[in-house]
Parts: C-alpha cells; sequence; structure tokens
C-alpha cells in the first residue's frame, strides 16, 4: 500500500512539471483518512484528457474523477476501507480518442531488495534480467517491465510512441539510494520505440537509450525496441554439453573472421547487408566447406558508425538491427552449432563512443566514464573510457559478457585493446595520466575487473574460452586468477604476427638477414596461450591485403602467401585467418563492400582457396598439430635436411636449394611431423 501525501499547491506544481523525485507518493491509489471517514483517493496525470474514469475499485459503479490542474491532474475518491488492487482508467482524450487501459500508478515494484543490493555491490551476473524492458505478467497482468540506472537524476520518465513521447506520463518509481528507476506499464508488448527522459541536478532534460536495450532500431535512429528474447527455442543442448567436456587448449581452432557486414553484399540489391538468416544459408556451408571449424565475428553489438566496424558500441545488449532482430542472430549461432561450428564474438570493454544518446554524461554526471579525461578519454580513438573501479560499471561489463555466453550462446569471447585497459599511460604523454595508489602505471581496477570477468566466464560457461587482444608483455595474460594471471585462455600472437609479416615483405635473397623475426616468436611460445592472428587490422589504413604484402611478381606473391599461411599453421599456437586472404584478395578489406569473390574465376584465386582448405583439413585432423600447442615438448626445430615422414620439398626449375626450415610436433600419442615450410627460404 502506498503512503499518502497531502496534495498541496506544491506538490502539484512538481508533478505536472515534471520535477517530481516520487511520483508513486502522489499518483495511483491511496488509503487516507478524511473527515468522513476512510477513504481510498486516485490520482491520474494525463495530460490532453478530458475527462477520466475509474473501474474496478467498486464493484457498483464508475466512478468519475475531477479534474484537479488544467495540465491533467484528475482526482477521484471513494469512501470506505477497501483492498488496492489494479484498476483501469477509462479515458476521453477528445477528438473521438477513447482509451481504457491500467493505470501503471497501481503496481507494486517489480525488483527485489535482492537484486538492487546485488547490484550496487557489482554482483548481480543476471542483471540483464532485471535492467531495461521485459515483457512480463505482474500481479495478473500483462505488460513491459522498465529499469533503468541513472543515480543522480531528479526524474526518469519512460517516453515513446505510446505516450507522444510525453516525460510527464509515464514517470517512474525512484528505488533510494540503489539509483535504479523503474516502471511497469500494462498492455505495452514488444515492438514498442522507447527511450529514457533524463532530468539532471541542474535541470537538464537529456533524452537516453536504454543501456540494457536488446534491440534498437537501424541506425541512424536511435530508440530501443521491447523485445522478447526468452522464446527463442534452442537445439544446440548436445553441442553445449560437448563443450563443456572439452579441454579448448588440445582442440584445434581453425578460425575464420568475419565482418558479417562486408562478407558478401547483395550488389543487385543496392549493395545491401546480409540477413542474419541469409547468412545462415550462405556463410556456415562455405566455412565447413573451407575447413574452419570457428567463426569469430567482429563485433555485433548495436553501434552507430559503420566506420567503426562495431568497436565503438552504443547498445551492449543489443544485436546490432542492421542484420535483423536479436532471435535473427540466434538462429545464426544455432545453425552453426548444428554444422559442427563454433562462434566466437568480439567484445569491447575498453572504450565507448560519445555519441550523445548513449552512455556518455547519462545522468547529468560522468556515471559510466571517469570525469578526468586523463583517465576517461582514449585519445586515440576519440572515445571515453569505463570506470572500472565503480561497482555499477564492473557489474554492467561482467554481466554483458556473460549475457552473450547465455542468451546467445556464443562460445567465447575475443577481447578488443585489452592493453589499453591494464595500463593506466597508455598511449598517452608524460603529465596526461594519473598514477594509481601505488604510485605505478597499472590500472589496478580494470586488472581486478579482468579477472573477475575471466573466472565468472570459466564458472558459469564451462568449455567457453575468452581471448586477448594483448600486445605488450604482459606476464600471465593466460595464466589462471588463483596463479597470478589475468586468466583469460588464448592470446593473440601480435609479435609473432608483425615479424612474420616484416619477414614475407623481404624478397627471398634478403630474408637470411632477418632470421630472427622468423625465429624469436619461438623463444616465447610457450610463455602464453597464443592464437596466431592474421586479422582485419593487418589489412586495412593502407597496410596492403596479405597477397600485396608479398614480394615478386604475381607468381611469386601466391607462392609467398602460401609459404605464410604453411608456416603459420605448422606453427604451435592456434589459427586466425581473416576472410578474404583465402581467396588472394588484391584490395585491402573495405567494409563498405563484399568480399572480391569475381577473382575465383581465375586459377591462381581458385589455387589459394584450395590451399587453405587444404591446410584446414590437415591441421584439424592431425593432432600433432594442436595437442601440444603449449608444451615445449610439442615441437622442435629441424635445419637443413629433409623430414623424410612427408612429401620431399619442392624446388622450382634452376632455384637454389638454400635453407630448408621444417617444423616437427609431438602428439600426446607419440611421434610425428607435418612439414610446414616446403618453399626455399
Amino acid at each position: 500500500m502506498n503512503l499518502s501525501i497531502t496534495l498541496t499547491k506544491k506538490g502539484i506544481k512538481s508533478l505536472v512539471s515534471g520535477k517530481s523525485a516520487d511520483p508513486f507518493t502522489l499518483l495511483g491509489a491511496h488509503q487516507v483518512t478524511l473527515k468522513t471517514g476512510p477513504a481510498l483517493i486516485i490520482r491520474a496525470l494525463l495530460p490532453g484528457a478530458k475527462s477520466v474514469t475509474v473501474l474496478d475499485l467498486d464493484p457498483d459503479r464508475e466512478i468519475e474523477a475531477s479534474l484537479v490542474d488544467d495540465k491533467g491532474l484528475f482526482e477521484a475518491v471513494i469512501e470506505g476501507t477497501r483492498e488496492i488492487s489494479p484498476y483501469r482508467l477509462k479515458v476521453d482524450f477528445g477528438g473521438g480518442l477513447k482509451s481504457t487501459f491500467y493505470d501503471c500508478y497501481a503496481f507494486r515494484p517489480v525488483l527485489t531488495e535482492d537484486d538492487l543490493y546485488l547490484f550496487n555491490q557489482g554482483n548481480h551476473y543476471k542483471i540483464y534480467e532485471k535492467l531495461g524492458a521485459h515483457p512480463l505478467k505482474h500481479q495478473g497482468v500483462r505488460g513491459v517491465f522498465f529499469a533503468v540506472w541513472a543515480p543522480s537524476a531528479t526524474r526518469v520518465s519512460l517516453i515513446g510512441d505510446f505516450n507522444q513521447w510525453n516525460g510527464l506520463r509515464h514517470q517512474m518509481r525512484g528505488r533510494g539510494v540503489s539509483g535504479v528507476w523503474e516502471l511497469f506499464v500494462p498492455h505495452l508488448a514488444d515492438g514498442l520505440l522507447y527511450k529514457f527522459e533524463i532530468r539532471t541536478r541542474d535541470g537538464t532534460l537529456l533524452i537516453k537509450s536504454d543501456p540494457f536495450a536488446f534491440h534498437f532500431e537501424r541506425r541512424p535512429k536511435t530508440a530501443a525496441i521491447v523485445h522478447d528474447i526468452e522464446d527463442f527455442t534452442w537445439t544446440d543442448q548436445k553441442w553445449i554439453a560437448k563443450r563443456a567436456a572439452q579441454d579448448p587448449l588440445s582442440r584445434p581452432y581453425a578460425i575464420y573472421e568475419v565482418h558479417l557486414g562486408s562478407w558478401r553484399r547483395r550488389v543487385e540489391e543496392n549493395n545491401r547487408w546480409l540477413t542474419y538468416r541469409e547468412a545462415a544459408d550462405e556463410l556456415i556451408p562455405y566455412v565447413k566447406d573451407m575447413g574452419f571449424n570457428y567463426i569469430q565475428f567482429l563485433p555485433l553489438a548495436e553501434h552507430p558508425f559503420d566506420a567503426s566496424w562495431g568497436y565503438q558500441v552504443t547498445g551492449y545488449y543489443a544485436a546490432t538491427s542492421r542484420h535483423g532482430t536479436p532471435k535473427d542472430l540466434m538462429y545464426l549461432i544455432d545453425r552453426c552449432h548444428a554444422e559442427g561450428l563454433g562462434v566466437l564474438l568480439d567484445w569491447v570493454p575498453a572504450h565507448f563512443p560519445k555519441d550523445p544518446h548513449a552512455l556518455e554524461y547519462f545522468d547529468g554526471t560522468h556515471l559510466y566514464e571517469h570525469a578526468d579525461p586523463r583517465q576517461g578519454l582514449h585519445r586515440d580513438w576519440d572515445t571515453l573510457i569505463f570506470n572500472y573501479g565503480r561497482d555499477e560499471v564492473r557489474n554492467f561489463l561482467t554481466a554483458n559478457a556473460l549475457f552473450w555466453l547465455d542468451k546467445y550462446h556464443i562460445d567465447g569471447l575475443r577481447v578488443d585493446a585489452v592493453a589499453s585497459m591494464l595500463y593506466l599511460d597508455y598511449s598517452r604523454e608524460q603529465g596526461d595520466w594519473i598514477p594509481n595508489r601505488y604510485g605505478g602505471r597499472e590500472n589496478l581496477e580494470a586488472i581486478d575487473f579482468i579477472k573477475n570477468l575471466n573466472t565468472k566466464v570459466f564458472e558459469l560457461f564451462p568449455g567457453s574460452v575468452t581471448i586477448a587482444e594483448e600486445s605488450t608483455a604482459w606476464p600471465g595474460v593466460t595464466r589462471p586468477v588463483h596463479l597470478g594471471g589475468l586468466g583469460f585462455m588464448f592470446k593473440w600472437n601480435m609479435g609473432w604476427m608483425h615479424d612474420m609479416l616484416t619477414f614475407m615483405s623481404k624478397e627471398p635473397v634478403h630474408r637470411r638477414f632477418h632470421m630472427d623475426k622468423l625465429t624469436f616468436a619461438l623463444l616465447y611460445a610457450f610463455h602464453e596461450n597464443f592464437i596466431l592472428p592474421l586479422s582485419h587490422d593487418e589489412v586495412v589504413h593502407g597496410k596492403a591485403s596479405l597477397l600485396s604484402k608479398m614480394p615478386g611478381d604475381d607468381w611469386q606473391k601466391f607462392a609467398n602467401l602460401r609459404l605464410l599461411l604453411g608456416y603459420m599453421y605448422g606453427e604451435p599456437g592456434k589459427k586466425t585467418l581473416f576472410m578474404g586472404a583465402e581467396l588472394g584478395q588484391w584490395s585491402e578489406w573495405d567494409h563498405d563492400k563484399g568480399l572480391e569473390w569475381d577473382l575465383l574465376q581465375y586459377k591462381p584465386h581458385q589455387g589459394m582457396q584450395r590451399f587453405v582448405k587444404d591446410l584446414n583439413r590437415v591441421y584439424c585432423s592431425e593432432p600433432a598439430l594442436f595437442e601440444l600447442d603449449f608444451d615445449p615438448k610439442g615441437f622442435e626445430w629441424i635445419l637443413g635436411r629433409k623430414c623424410g615422414l612427408l612429401h620431399p620439398q619442392r624446388k622450382r626449375p634452376g632455384s637454389n636449394p638454400g635453407l630448408c626450415i621444417q617444423l616437427h610436433t609431438r602428439p600426446a600419442h607419440g611421434l610425428s611431423c607435418w612439414c610446414a615450410t616446403r618453399r626455399v627460404l
């Protein structure tokens, strides 16, 4: 039962001007004691209404409400004591527009004290089932429940098409010191557009998108869409069980990295993107035929700027609407699992963009980001840095990672830009960063966040993986947290990638002077659980495609690229290859265009595609190439002599035999090997 307060002129003014911090103290039904005895007072704020009638509370009659304020505040009185239950309002808005609906101020709170406590402590790992927008039945009535965290707001309202985007109609209930605002709105359902109107302490009105929304309008529009993600029927139970029983470290990972917006375009249809369901029909058979066993998607969370490739996220809990609905993406992932393909997703907890509708300055304060630009601004990307020291922000991010594994059945997350999270002075000049409490450069709050994140991922989703894009020599990135590490399963070997591309860009005659680039990675190959990446970052911004990086004429370029890929598959470590490399694409990757599929009419490109297919087939079928990836006992160099266990080295007519470097690997069950470099160096 709500506690009533006296309806004073000040209270009326506060309510109708949208300045009331707790509208539930005035609106709704209140049991009071009048001079004539106990009574029930019902109040409703309905701007534009001509008349209001209260239904359901008196079984014998309808109660006409009186207009208390000409801005749409109505009040009805029912004498006597009675139980307060949900009731309806019959409203005439004039012009023939009439409506009957349950009053949202007649319902009790939805969030429990435990929900609020755990969120404020940073430990509510399923907070995505509480905050945001959720269709549900509450007190026997169906509707949508909304909740948002805005602790410094003086008022938060739900706005949308259903109330003509009027912030006075659905003012939300503040849940005290938790900083959470909530409102259950009867009758609403899937497909509803909505945002939050937030009144700041200085009186400014901010219109913000829901940080926990599951679906958004397609850019450049920014409204959230109510979407029930709970009613998708998954069929991958056997896949999930099998994944939980396997050790990722001893499995082959042949990963095909994909930017879904540019893998293939519908050129004949205004160059449009594929939908998630079209990708299920086209991408899955292709990847499977090529022999890859994992697809890694560049970020699929909602983002406004195409050229960010998804790395500047505004909707962390929403699958981008560019390719369809959340259920369409679930269908794609379910189909992948049915075909034996794992799915990895790029995830971006290191920074977020400054778009005014999103997280920046969310409630009139620096809520998600640091206020000081020496802590809160990435100079390189002109984006904002999360405040990892704030419990609710850590909860937002940790729960988000778990959300993709839980609701979308993702098999692992490749965590972007980890180095920028670990170091307070990352890409900063002296004096442009603030040391930690011990005077050091390590971001202690981010480190704690990462450790807790990895611990929870492996605890709650056995068999799933986290992959660090970490470009420094930070020790123990892939060591367990209880042994002092960060707890990632894998780390991208950025050093190997840079050294190998530098080495392979040299003319063969000059490579003898740069052998350190070839061999150095093996000095530290077993310090971490490495993935060898030839990723999207190496084929953009003037860096040229992999094929174009290779020296020599066209024949030599193809031969050198085959050599690079063959060497990559023979060296210890899991494998990641960005789309287009398998085609021998000449052009740099362009996010606005599809891959150059027409190249496959030419034999050199057909041969490159067959070569990658054969590499994947041999790699995934030969335990020697993956079982002991992270054990020095699984590898040895053999210099200057033939292996004899596979085909002998092939030479071009008239070439100098030179030095042949062959890679031998030892599987757990005995000696085996595979000669990865058959080209003369």
